[in-house]
Formats: C-alpha cells, structure tokens, sequence
C-alpha cells in the first residue's frame, strides 16, 4: 500500500490537471488563438510592402486589407461594395460624376480624422510618375488622371478628385465608370496618412519607412504591432477604428509560407487557421476528409503565361501562338492540377458581371507545329533554349515541368526551368528580366475590365512589352461606353486581338483550393477572393 500510494496520488495530480507546465500538453497556436481570438493565417509570400498603393500582389493586398480601409470594402459573401469609410454614395446620371459622403468618426490611428483631403492627398500620390505604381492605371478613370501619371501635365489641381469639405470628396471622370464603387474598394483607392508619409522621407518615393512597425498610421481594424520579414505580420485590435465594436478577433498573424507542403504541415500541426494555398498531392485526401476544412470555391482568376516580346524569337507572333496552341489545357487540368480547375481559352474568366468570351484557344498541335516551321524552327531544329520562370513553391514547379515536357514532345523544342522566391519574381517581373513566366490575375473588381485592363500598352501590369494600337483603341472605347451591351460587344474584340498576338497564353481559371478550419467563422468563398478580418470570429469546437 505505501509503495503504491506514489502513483496514485500522481494520477490523481494528473486526472486533476495540477501537474507542472513542464509535464502539461503545450497548446497549439490555434487552441490558444481559438480561446483568445487570435487569428493565424498562411499567406504564401512575403509582401513587398504595407504601403496600399504599392502592394504588388493578392498576398500583399490581403495584409493591407487588416490596417488600412477604403471608401468602400468588399462584402465578405459576394464581393460587391458595402460603406466602408464613405456611409454613402451617388453619381450622375451618365455615372461621370461621383460623390462620396465621408462618416464623421473614421479616425486614423493616431487619433485625427479621416478626410476626403486624405483621399485626394492619396489619389495624387499614386498617379505621381515618381511612385511609379503598378496600378496607377486602376485610376486613370479620373480626370487627367493618365496625362498626369503619364508626365503630360504636372499640377496635381488637374485631376478629378476634389474635397468639397472635410466630409465630401467628389471624383470627376474622364468617361463612365458605373461600377466605379466596386473600383474604390481596391487597396489602390485607400487613403494615406500625409503628415506621416511626409516624416519618413518623400511621399512618392517607394521605401519610404512609414510602413515600418512603430511608424505605420493606419485606418483599418487592426494596428501593425510587428513585421518580422519572411516570418509574420503581426497586428492587434485598433482602438481608433470608427466600427471597432464588430471587430470580433483581438489579433491576426499572417505567416509567408511559400513551399505548399510546409504550410499543409503547418496547418497539420495547428498553426495556421486558414491556408492560402493546398498541396496538388493533398487535393484527394482533403477531399475525403471529415471536417470540411477542404472548400473549394471558383473566384475570378486567371493562370496564364507571359511571353517577354524583348527575347526573341518570342518577338514573332507566329512563335508565341505556336506555343500557346501546344498546350493542351484539358488534360493540363485533368491529369496535373487535379483541384476543379477550368482550361482556359481566353483570358477573362468565364460570366465575369456577365461576360463571357467568345474566343476559345485549344489544343491544336498541327497548327503549332506549322506556325512553328514558318517562323523557321521546323520540328524545333534551331530553336533557341529558353526558359520558364516561376516563383518558388511546389505547385509551380509541377506546372512548369509539365508544359516543358508538352512543348518538348509535340514541337520538339527544350525550354529550361528556373525559379525563384516570390519576391524576386515580382522584381524580375518589374524589371522584364525573363524570358517565358508563369503568372497568375486575380480580379480586383466586378467587371471584364479588371483583367482586359492588364493588357493594355499603358498598364504597369502588363511587363510584356507588347503594345498594340487596336486593342488600346477598342477598350478605350469601351471604357467610354455606358451601354453595356456595346461595352461587351467591344470587350469581345480585345480578347480576339489577344488570342491573335499571343503576348500571353491563358492556361486556366482558377479554383481556391486551400484550407479553413472550422472553427473560423465569417471566412467565406467569394469571387474575388478577398477576406475582410472585421466580420471573422473564432468558435473553438468541442
């Protein structure tokens, strides 16, 4: 009896949880998050900055999303636009005018007020040529907004944005943009704080440290607390947002876990609520899984391939259509990606507000394998070896080892692989050092021109070098056209000169395959893929 009694006064010990820490089961990141409304999420790349107006990805947009707020934001469900800072909006009846109502108590973190000073201040910035901003063009809709980035004039009163008060900020446009409230909830339309950007160095330089932990002055749900590159984003509860009170979650982390296989480890582990992205190899197994943590949606994204018209001979239309034209996309999407993936034909995802192109690019070998030959590569003899580029995660890798060998097999050429991590990838995007690149375009918005947008000559996102006068043309035209039908009619022509040039070649229209643990509430699959962390709780399970 007095050996045994040792033993069992430690079980009771254990049985009653009195234990030391040293002996207890350590809580996971998302047990305590769960008990603390702490949020933990995985968002595939480092961002390049927090500063709204250069955020040159998805990724990036998503964290600036938690610190900064536009005049309208996404609805969590639908993506249409909800009042975010404006309570209220109207324009004309030609949508060429329009006027938002600022709420009283939007407040940046530092204390002061919003403004629609603070919205023209912004606007001015990002159409500076000095900032040189990859989605300037989101804001050429503005009144002299394109002469202005572009150099032609200088005197920043041109543009159209104006604040008629501290509560009226009214936006003049060079045609009509009747979906212009969906265009604003983009992070290229946030506000910036001037006197802090003004602090830290010149307000149009890329750099400038006001996004820096300590210096960040946001309007947003959330105040950045750390920025550990290529480890976390890191921010905490604002005091000062003007709806603080539906802010549900004290906390939010978002960890750049490029490699898709360490992040499904993660999630494994319980470190992560919600993934941004699944394994290919993992797709089955979630699948049958019980739990729902696998919920594949459609959102409006595109995967297609950027040919650098720079590198011949990619600088003959006959070579890039040829390559397009090799690949077979249906069995791309049945025997490679293996997650509901659509093939695509065009660029513009299928019933984007109503569109749906026309235009059909399908596997057709003999006709790229004629192409081929008249640009003087006859069964690829004397075809120079170029190279794909893509960013470094797994996924990546297996797209690109499986076009190598389509092109390899039914043109007889060999293109080389080289990849690089995500943030270099955006460089070299910027800079056009490549030759052949893997590329992904997620909507911004609610309307075609969103994507048909990217391909015009002026577009920073284009980084092709292609520029054709038509297709400029015909979607200014159809930038200026308030009849829908017409504006469709026209659209329709852009993606036929895109299909006929092949600057690009449209592989696939994307479903999110990722992971959301269930008890993440308010997360949902919606079109443009964007999560606004105000409506999100978390509700531990059993």
């Amino acid at each position: 009896m007095d050996r045994l009694l040792p033993s069992l006064l430690i079980f009771t010990l254990l049985a009653a949880g009195v234990v030391t820490t040293g002996c207890a089961k350590r809580r996971s990141a998302v047990e305590r998050g769960n008990r603390n409304q702490v949020i933990h999420i995985g968002n595939l790349g480092e961002p390049n900055d927090l500063d709204p107006q250069i955020a040159d990805s998805q990724q990036t947009m998503n964290i600036c999303m938690a610190f900064f707020e536009g005049l309208a934001q996404y609805d969590p469900k639908t993506s249409e636009p909800i009042p975010a800072v404006a309570e209220s909006w109207e324009s004309n009846p030609d949508a060429t005018r329009w006027t938002f109502h600022l709420r009283a108590n939007a407040k940046w973190s530092n204390g002061e007020p919003v403004t629609a000073h603070d919205f023209v201040f912004a606007y001015r910035r990002l159409l500076s040529p000095n900032l040189a901003a990859e989605y300037a063009s989101l804001l050429y809709s503005l009144k002299n907004g394109r002469a202005f980035n572009a150099g032609k004039i200088t005197d920043p009163e041109l543009i159209g944005a104006k604040a008629v008060d501290d509560r009226t900020l009214v936006l003049e446009l060079e045609h009509p943009v009747p979906y212009l409230p969906t265009m604003v909830c983009h992070g290229s339309w946030y506000p910036v704080p001037r006197k802090t950007l003004e602090k830290y160095g010149p307000v149009d330089q890329r750099g400038n440290r006001w996004t820096r932990p300590g210096n960040l002055v946001g309007n947003g749900y959330f105040l950045l607390a750390e920025w550990k590159p290529h480890q976390y984003v890191h921010g905490t509860k604002s005091p000062t947002y003007w709806d603080r009170d539906k802010v549900q979650l004290n906390e939010c982390f978002f960890y750049p876990i490029e490699s898709e296989d360490a992040e499904e480890r993660t999630y494994r582990s319980g470190q992560l609520h919600v993934t941004s992205t699944l394994p290919i190899s993992k797709i089955a197994v979630y699948e049958k899984a019980a739990g729902g943590a696998y919920q594949p949606h459609v959102f409006l994204a595109t995967f297609f391939l950027r040919f650098n018209l720079d590198k011949p001979p990619l600088n003959d239309p006959r070579v890039r259509r040829a390559l397009s034209l090799a690949i077979d996309r249906e069995r791309f999407v049945r025997d490679v990606m293996h997650g509901h993936q659509l093939a695509a034909g065009h660029l513009t995802p299928p019933d984007t507000a109503g569109f749906t192109a026309k235009t059909d690019v399908k596997f057709d070998l003999p006709t790229a394998q004629k192409l081929l030959a008249e640009a003087g590569f006859f069964e690829g003899r004397g075809f120079p070896r170029l190279e794909i580029l893509y960013n470094n995660t797994e996924a990546n890798r297996i797209i690109a080892e499986a076009l190598q060998q389509m092109w390899h097999k039914g043109l007889g050429i060999d293109i080389g692989l080289i990849n690089q991590e995500s943030k270099v990838w955006a460089d070299s995007m910027r800079a056009r050092n490549y030759q052949i690149a893997r590329m992904a375009w997620i909507g911004d918005y609610l309307d075609p021109s969103t994507f048909l947008e990217l391909m015009t000559g002026e577009s920073g996102n284009n980084m092709t070098g292609w520029r054709n006068a038509e297709y400029d043309r015909v979607y200014a035209e159809a930038s200026q056209t308030l009849d829908t039908a017409r504006r469709y009619q026209l659209y329709q022509r852009c993606e036929e000169i895109i299909a006929a040039e092949s600057p690009i070649a449209p592989i696939y229209f994307y479903t999110r395959n990722n992971l959301v643990r269930p008890e993440v509430k308010g997360w949902y699959g919606n079109l443009l893929d964007y999560h606004p962390l105000k409506g999100v709780h978390l509700e531990p399970g059993p």
